[in-house]
């Protein structure tokens, strides 16, 4: 590899994932810029999507920054949409904290298409869970237009009641998207405001989204008018280990299934779909999860890490 494809490469797994939220300040306008880079590709890495989910996946990825970013409570917002197409599921959920996961669910040759033709008949439901809540919020909707964009718009049309638009890009390296919304009172203030801002947003192109930076987009996009940019804010991917959660749930599936599965297999493997990462249980691990925890402080003061949980990424 040149010098110049190294630099390159190099800037390309430096990339930064990151929100930035803007004001038209003449206009009573607001909008939102995100660029995912090594958030994006941590997530993807190992799955070997195809292109065409990996691209509703990044596109998924974007809109769920760009909407928990503009949250005014605290909380996890998470995206699902269901389908009975050949990508039958797309899940994205983002904390406060602007950390993301995701996955889809999809045939391994799957060919380009529209979203209906891949997804085909289904839903998107939005899922709220903030630490004031005795139990999430969640929303229904069908899923109604041609891209993930339009989806978001018309979903966004109904619950917020205020104009929005949507841009949105993936590859592999990038996932980015740029959001607009008209806010009460701006017709009043320049009744031809929102629809020139419209015109001129529709003019991105793809691997400006994905390539260049909030300010330079917006320059680019906007030369004329006077709009306040805000401090970047960070996006991480997160999706840890948590053997807790496959305790409990082993713990509900019974002892006595679970030893049958060791009986058979040797082992116990299970797959976290949304983190993929896999559990390994062997005979005493599993035996530990059901021993009292007295005896169990007992046992691992002889056998050490006998009952650990191996986890690996695949």
């Amino acid at each position: 590899m040149g010098r110049a494809g190294a630099t390159q490469l190099s800037a390309l797994h430096a990339q930064p994932s990151r929100v930035r939220s803007f004001l038209f300040e003449q206009l009573d306008i607001r909008g939102a810029w995100v660029q995912l880079g090594s958030a994006w590709r941590e997530m993807t890495a190992g799955r070997d999507y195809p292109e065409p989910a990996l691209e509703m996946l990044g596109q998924l990825a974007a809109v769920t920054t760009l909407i928990t970013a503009n949250l005014k409570q605290t909380g996890r917002l998470t995206f699902q949409l269901r389908g009975a197409g050949e990508v039958s599921l797309l899940v994205m959920d983002c904390d406060e904290q602007l950390r993301l996961r995701g996955m889809a669910r999809t045939v391994p040759d799957l060919a380009a298409g529209s979203l209906p033709a891949l997804l085909g008949d289904g839903a998107l439901t939005l899922t709220l869970d903030t630490a004031d809540m005795r139990q999430p919020y969640q929303s229904h909707v069908p899923l109604q237009g041609e891209t993930l964009a339009a989806v978001f718009e018309h979903y966004l049309a109904q619950s917020e009641q205020l104009p929005t638009r949507l841009w949105l890009a993936a590859s592999r390296e990038t996932a980015a998207g740029l959001f607009l919304q008209a806010l009460p009172g701006a017709a009043a203030r320049d009744a031809d405001g929102w629809n020139r801002m419209q015109i001129l947003a529709d003019t991105v192109r793809a691997d400006e989204l994905l390539g260049l930076g909030a300010i330079k987009l917006i320059e680019r996009l906007f030369p004329e008018e006077d709009v306040r940019v805000y401090d970047p804010r960070p996006v991480s991917y997160h999706c840890p280990y948590d053997a807790a959660k496959i305790h409990s749930m082993l713990r509900g599936v019974g002892q006595a299934e679970c030893e049958a599965i060791i009986a058979e297999q040797g082992e116990i493997r299970v797959h976290d779909d949304i983190c993929n990462h896999e559990y390994v249980l062997d005979a005493a691990a599993v035996a530990a999860l059901f021993t009292p925890k007295d005896a169990a402080s007992q046992q691992a003061g002889v056998h050490g890490e006998a009952s650990a949980v191996k986890g690996t990424s695949k």
